[in-house]
Formats: C-alpha cells, structure tokens, sequence
C-alpha cells in the first residue's frame, strides 16, 4: 500500500531522476535469481544525494509518526535499508538496529545488530520489496527476539502479487513510498520511454518469472 498518490508519484520521478530506477526494455537486466528484467531498481543510491535522502528519510518519518506514534526502535534489513534507516531513527531521535540474512558464524553469532529489548515496538524499514522473503526473513528474527513488529515501510515495491501474498500470510502491514504502477504513469508523463515500452514493462510484471525480452 503506498502512502499517498502525490508521494507515490514525487518519489517515482526523483528514483528515475539519479537512475535509482532504471528501465531498459531493449536491453534487461539479469538478476541474481535468473529473471530477465526491464527494469533494476538499486535505492542505495538515494544516499549520494543529499536531497533526495532529506526526502525520502522525511517522508518516511513523518508517516511512522502518523501511523505509528513513536516506535521504541527503527530496524533496518541488511544491507540496502541499513543506510536510511539510520537516517529515519536519526530523523525521529531513536535507536537503531539493523537484521542480518542470517546469524554471523563467529563472535557473538548475531542476526540483529544493535541494542534491542523484550517487548519493544519496532518499524521495519526496507529499501526494496520484491517477493519480500528477505524482508520478511528479518521481521521473523524480531519476533525471535520477542519484539513488537508494528509495520514495515520500504521506498519501493515491484508490486508482484507474491510479496502481496508474502506479507498477507505474515500479517504484516506493508507500505511503501512508490510502487510499479506509479512509476509507469511517471515515466510515460515524463516520457522516459515510449507508450510501446510501457507495455513491455506491464507485461513483466505481470509474470516476471517467465518474461522474455523477446
């Protein structure tokens, strides 16, 4: 669920803007599970431009403060949110953990890194939704820790009804500042790509898994 259609649409353009988002129809992207794609999405590149960061750390923190008072912790997932998550709890003036994939192998053998406590109300912050496994993988080790999990709030969602079920069957309420549709529409208003091109990228979403650029 996006916050708003004004910020779903803002954020768009800003993502395409410092090639965040890239679309490449004639040319798709491989990504590390095999899909061929039109589209790459690396919002890690939010955090080279001052603007765009102040942006979308702000837009983020004001929703949690709507939606959700003040949280007791901002966890970020590891490792693309690590990096706005910071910024959120620094926004809000509150801790910060970030969630591994998986426990290190050495030391203290941790998956949560940070100081978290039985009971706390904890947001999730995420850069990406894709199927929102590793996402979810995180909130699971929250929970692990006995921690309140109130919401997760990511910059961008492919929108793929897998995550969509993903997140139905965890119970876990998910929104996001911008989505697939809204880029589209942004992207056709701006004429980033052409109208032929727009239909392209609408049928990879629909089943992303068997598209084929040809």
């Amino acid at each position: 669920m996006i916050f708003n259609k004004q910020t779903a649409r803002q954020t768009a353009k800003v993502l395409l803007q410092i090639n965040a988002i890239k679309l490449q129809p004639k040319d798709p992207f491989t990504w590390a599970s095999g899909w061929k794609s039109p589209i790459y999405c690396d919002n890690r590149v939010v955090l080279s431009y001052p603007p765009v960061r102040n942006y979308i750390r702000e837009e983020i923190s004001k929703f949690i403060e709507e939606h959700y008072g003040k949280p007791d912790v901002i966890a970020g997932v590891a490792t693309g949110a690590i990096g706005i998550g910071i910024l959120v709890a620094e926004y809000l003036g509150l801790p910060f953990v970030y969630v591994r994939p998986e426990a290190k192998g050495h030391g203290r053998k941790n998956q949560i890194e940070g100081h978290i406590e039985s009971g706390q109300n904890v947001v999730v912050v995420e850069d990406l939704i894709s199927t929102g496994k590793s996402s979810l993988n995180a909130v699971k080790a929250l929970k692990e820790a006995n921690v309140n999990v109130k919401g997760m709030i990511a910059i961008f969602s492919y929108g793929f009804e897998v995550s969509k079920n993903n997140f139905e069957s965890e119970n876990i309420t998910l929104h996001t500042l911008s989505n697939y549709e809204n880029l589209l529409k942004e992207a056709a208003s701006s004429n980033y790509i052409s109208e032929k091109e727009i239909e392209t990228l609408s049928q990879w979403n629909a089943n992303p898994s068997v598209w084929n650029a040809n």
